[in-house]
């Protein structure tokens, strides 16, 4: 298993896209949270610990939920305690269901990944990382958030020099997509994935 993961604005989904390209089977931790929300047993302990109010019909009220756990860190911690356990099981069933096809290597695409300990179950873990203003610019660009907004998320995550000390491998994504390709190929050839 390789866990891909990387600070807000990094370029981390980009990077799993290239990674599909390149024919790696990537598992997306956000995704399988999002299915997750839809199940009646996380809705109904995200509304008993949370509120009934950040549950919609179908899943959760995101913009609210993210506006109360990034200036909450207690919240976050309840949200999480309740997805994390679900998102590793799914992700270990998927891994579990990759290998049975006979792939060799699958990646675990992990925004928290050095956040909680699920990094320690990984063979191999590869950071994608840029400078904080330049992750700040693409996130306010992205998704129209402002700047405090995007610090505020940022400062809620891991030091990025704290998460390049826990990487096995580390892609620098300051520049274009073709530049961030060439840099996930050398990981790859570095970490014995790809010749």
């Amino acid at each position: 298993m390789l866990g891909l993961t990387g600070s807000i604005g990094a370029g981390k989904s980009t990077a799993a896209n290239i990674l599909r390209k390149h024919g790696l089977t990537v598992l997306d931790a956000d995704a399988a949270a999002h299915t997750l929300s839809r199940s009646l047993e996380v809705q109904t302990e995200v509304a008993r610990q949370l509120g009934p109010q950040y549950v919609t019909a179908d899943g959760f009220d995101r913009a609210a939920l993210a506006a109360l756990v990034f200036a909450d860190p207690a919240k976050r911690d309840v949200l999480n305690a309740i997805l994390h356990p679900r998102v590793r099981a799914l992700l270990g069933q998927q891994t579990a269901e990759a290998a049975a096809r006979g792939e060799a290597w699958v990646v675990q695409d992990v925004p928290l990944l050095f956040e909680g300990d699920g990094w320690r179950q990984m063979h191999a873990t590869l950071l994608i990382d840029a400078p904080l203003e330049l992750r700040t610019l693409r996130v306010m660009k992205r998704s129209g958030l402002d700047r405090e907004t995007v610090l505020a998320r940022d400062a809620a995550q891991m030091p990025a020099e704290q998460k390049r000390r826990l990487a096995t491998v580390v892609v620098d994504n300051s520049g274009d997509e073709a530049q961030l390709e060439a840099g996930l190929l050398e990981a790859l050839r570095e970490l014995g994935i790809r010749e």
